[in-house]
């Protein structure tokens, strides 16, 4: 059984832009705006952890909306610098997102 406050089509919809930086091949360092169309901007902080190349868990914390999040995603390569993403949050302010997108991989020119 699935509860939802959600009341119309995108009545509760939520967008973001994410940078993350790797720090080495398991670790990330995120920044980023998340926005939500019931709610304020946020900035977000916080980092990702890859025990695969495919999986990840998150932590974040949203300036703005003063909240915390930790989630789970999974990512799938279109190609070399494209990936597919599909991430679930959960917010301690009791709220759960379920979010998909795309991501960008800036690589390093190999010398």
């Amino acid at each position: 059984m699935i509860k939802s406050d959600v009341s119309g089509f995108l009545g509760k919809a939520q967008a973001g832009v994410e940078m993350n930086y790797f720090l080495d091949r398991k670790f990330t360092a995120t920044g980023g705006l998340d926005a939500w169309s019931d709610r304020n901007i946020s900035f977000v902080i916080g980092g990702r952890y890859y025990p695969m190349d495919v999986l990840f868990v998150r932590a974040r914390g949203l300036l703005g909306e003063n909240d915390l999040s930790i989630g789970a995603g999974w990512t799938k390569p279109i190609n070399e610098n494209l990936r597919f993403e599909a991430i679930g949050d959960f917010y301690f302010k009791v709220d759960f997102s379920v979010r998909v997108g795309v991501a960008y991989v800036f690589r390093r020119k190999s010398e």
